[in-house]
């Protein structure tokens, strides 16, 4: 077996305590840039992912991201803003955390190691669901542990670590090796190897949301805007979108009920139930129901 590269003694990282603050940050930088390049070669298994996961949710399965310490934070990061970007259901959406989810600053070691807690996780796992495993080491007991049980359920398993030759990848009907350096402060994965993580899961699921049609033009057309804020940047959206004034856009939202693509179609001149629609006839594509509105001039089907 090769050398942990997570576990490893940075060659730069000697005497860094009786540096000046500038060069230890200077490093800790370094570090950073230097995981995020080990990023760039998993880009074809990244988007394999990305496509296994848009499949799933097309399918009506759903995601269950699993891992444990830093890792299982980045995969809660993820998870937890999927259905604010990309108007994904929380009840498609699923987080097994070694230990559970902290509702304070502590998080017990010992639960990577429970394997009988991720058996009875992966009791939950139904045929079709998708396990997107993180781990670092890539041998991390608790996230091998429900990978293997849920590929027993019928699962698909996506393994995301930062070793080359981590086990999980045996699991792994899609493996992203990030192969990040080693840490300034050696172990420590919450640094380089947690950076790789959290852009990578950014790549794939945003990949994803684009691939389910929520992304238009870089605008975030899957919301549903339920605050100020998102109800605010709704009708801007619509409002560029349909090439209409404020204040249509915001009318079409409130007939929509904070939805934006059927905003934008309501905004072009189709009444709500005529927008669901066509939403429904283009598979929620809305370039792809604006193409068709623009084209026919025909009214969808009620």
């Amino acid at each position: 077996m090769l050398p942990r590269l997570t576990e490893t003694l940075h060659p730069d990282a000697d005497g860094i305590d009786a540096r000046p603050d500038h060069e230890v940050l200077a490093a800790l930088l370094a570090g950073q840039r230097a995981a995020l390049r080990a990023v760039e070669p998993a880009i074809p298994a990244i988007g394999e992912a990305a496509q296994r996961m848009a499949q799933t949710i097309r399918a009506g399965h759903r995601l269950i991201y699993c891992g444990a310490g830093s890792s299982a934070l980045m995969a809660l990061a993820d998870a937890a803003e999927l259905g604010g970007t990309f108007g994904i259901p929380a009840s498609r959406i699923m987080l097994c955390m070694a230990g559970g989810i902290p509702t304070d600053a502590h998080m017990p070691g010992d639960t990577e190691d429970d394997l009988s807690a991720a058996e009875r996780a992966a009791e939950t796992v139904l045929p079709g669901d998708l396990i997107i495993a993180i781990t670092a080491s890539g041998s991390t007991p608790y996230p091998l542990a429900l990978a293997r049980a849920a590929r027993m359920r019928g699962a698909q398993v996506i393994g995301i670590a930062n070793n080359p030759d981590a086990a999980l990848f045996d699991l792994s009907d899609t493996a992203i090796c990030l192969a990040t350096p080693p840490e300034i402060i050696a172990g420590s994965t919450r640094l380089g190897a947690a950076t790789a993580q959290k852009a990578a899961l950014n790549m794939m699921s945003t990949l994803m949301g684009i691939r389910l049609g929520q992304v238009h033009d870089g605008m975030m057309v899957g919301l549903i805007a339920d605050n100020a804020k998102l109800r605010d940047r709704a009708a801007a959206i619509v409002a560029r979108i349909a090439c209409t004034s404020p204040a249509r856009a915001t009318a079409s939202l409130a007939q929509a009920a904070g939805a934006v693509k059927p905003a934008v179609l309501i905004a072009l001149g189709l009444q709500q139930p005529q927008a669901e629609a066509l939403l429904r006839e283009t598979d929620g594509n809305l370039r792809a129901a604006i193409a068709r509105l623009r084209t026919t001039g025909n009214q969808p089907r009620d």
